[in-house]
């Protein structure tokens, strides 16, 4: 639990030292920025946007820094823009279940209670825009489009949420590394990135605790999948799937 206080207070100081947008340029920060169409800010103009800027600033974190821990006050939500986040929660006994992984133009810090639900913290170099919660509760009321924006978020957070549960349930190793592989392609896609070859920051110890597996099986069983010539590892923290068919079969136990 040293280690979980340690993160706690670098959450609390990030959080102070947030980086506040300029005022007063002609594009804002909002308008200028590269997630913006995958991002729940898209449905605004750019007058709109400018009020979303005045109250958001920029978060920067390094590999493995927390961004909030699970039971901090939850004053703020945040839009990932660059980078990747996992999100977890730890067990009683010490140990840590992954929830999910958050790529560019996530959302994360919703909550209906006064506190985080879980601990976020970043996978690799990662920037994120700051929301103070209150304020754009507020500014929210003003811009409905936004608002239907962040439910259509919550319904993608729990579509999510049910596609780990299956994967969590009764499939084999090779089964749920398949489909993580898969999930992260059809991710990418989605967002407009490079769906094959896809990139893969997660280290192999953060799959296994997404996944229920133990790093060693995942480690194990990435190695069956590239000797079967199903994927290759590249360069870069890039994975090549070989055969989308044969994944998938393997996927859905077939």
């Amino acid at each position: 639990m040293a280690g979980q206080n340690e993160h706690g207070n670098g959450a609390v100081n990030l959080l102070r030292d947030a980086i506040p947008r300029p005022q007063g340029s002609s594009v804002s920060s909002c308008a200028a920025c590269p997630v913006r169409d995958l991002s729940f800010c898209n449905a605004l103009s750019d007058e709109e946007l400018d009020h979303l800027n005045r109250v958001s600033s920029d978060v920067f974190l390094t590999t493995g820094q927390s961004l909030f821990d699970e039971g901090a006050p939850a004053d703020h939500v945040f839009n990932v823009t660059s980078g990747a986040m996992k999100v977890y929660k730890l067990l009683s006994d010490g140990r840590r279940q992954i929830t999910g992984f958050l790529f560019p133009g996530d959302f994360l810090g919703l909550s209906t209670r006064d506190a985080y639900a879980y601990s976020a913290e970043a996978v690799c170099s990662t920037q994120l825009c700051r929301f103070n919660r209150q304020k754009l509760e507020h500014l929210l009321r003003d811009f409905p489009k936004v608002e239907r924006r962040l439910l259509g978020i919550a319904n993608d957070e729990l579509a999510l949420a049910q596609e780990q549960m299956l994967i969590l349930g009764r499939k084999t190793a090779k089964e749920k590394i398949a489909s993580f592989l898969l999930m992260l392609s059809r991710r990418a896609k989605k967002s407009g990135s490079q769906s094959n070859p896809i990139a893969l920051p997660i280290t192999r110890t953060d799959m296994a605790d997404f996944l229920g597996l133990t790093t060693e099986t995942v480690s194990r069983t990435i190695t069956q999948l590239k000797s079967s010539g199903l994927i290759t590892l590249l360069p870069g923290n890039e994975v090549r799937l070989e055969s989308l068919e044969a994944l998938e079969d393997m996927a859905e136990g077939e």
